[in-house]
């Protein structure tokens, strides 16, 4: 275990001095909200961080064996984690992972999930769109994330501007969105139309979709880091999970404070 590490014993005598009056509740939220991690020697299992953050850990899959995948995942659910996220998990190593509980893969998204995915308790609406039915790797990322994070989720796949009826067929769901996640490789031009349209905000994923001068979605990059749209931020390239997960926290703004 690291550093300070809260066992159950040391949890019940903290909320009992909370009971009784010897330790305030915000002094025991902080000290819960400081207590680190589980070593795995390989791992350092960080359990609090929903806690802290408002959202569980996240395993990154790219770079590990499913046997690290598994021993971690294992010691989330042991710490009573009920959904887990995989992000960047190959379909090989998805084969071999092994865990107590349900397990599917996502291959669109070479995404895992270990457990049920919860009901969604967000605000609103996320809606995910793309440009082209390629960039659906990083678009199933981004809804698979806001999903497993609690949020209802619409996709609007393939409504990019060669074909701008597309888009505008489902003006319902972009105006009734809370937000948008918008991702287009290219020029990147649909982050800029979707800020045109929409009353709430845009978060927008280039892709490395494209030809030569695409430069691996540094052209879209650049395109939808200078939208004269208001209301358009922008993630890294091929980054579905950072824009999943920004949308959910902002979907989850106005509820209990942590």
């Amino acid at each position: 275990m690291g550093g300070d590490f809260l066992d159950k014993l040391e949890i019940r005598r903290l909320l009992e001095a909370v009971s009784s009056g010897e330790t305030s509740v915000d002094d025991a939220v902080l000290r819960l909200k400081m207590a680190p991690f589980e070593d795995l020697d390989f791992a350092k299992v960080d359990h609090h961080r929903a806690l802290r953050q408002g959202a569980a850990e996240v395993i990154y899959g790219s770079g590990k064996t499913p046997e690290q995948i598994s021993k971690i995942a294992a010691a989330m659910l042991a710490h009573g984690q009920e959904t887990i996220l995989i992000t960047r998990l190959s379909a090989d190593a998805a084969s071999e992972i092994s865990v107590l509980a349900p397990f599917s893969y996502h291959e669109i998204g070479s995404v895992g999930i270990v457990g049920a995915l919860p009901k969604p308790d967000g605000s609103g609406k996320i809606v995910v769109a793309t440009g082209g039915t390629s960039d659906m790797p990083v678009a199933e990322e981004a809804a698979l994330c806001a999903e497993a994070l609690g949020n209802e989720v619409v996709r609007l796949y393939d409504v990019g501007v060669s074909g701008l009826h597309r888009l505008t067929a489902h003006l319902e769901d972009i105006m009734s969105a809370r937000i948008i996640i918008a991702i287009a490789g290219m020029e990147g031009a649909l982050a800029s139309v979707i800020g045109g349209l929409a009353d709430c905000p845009v978060i927008a994923v280039p892709t490395s979709v494209g030809y030569g001068a695409a430069f691996e979605g540094l052209a879209a990059l650049l395109s939808m880091l200078n939208s004269c749209a208001s209301g358009v931020s922008v993630v890294n390239i091929d980054n579905g999970f950072g824009a999943g997960y920004l949308a959910s926290m902002i979907n989850h703004l106005g509820g209990d404070e942590n």
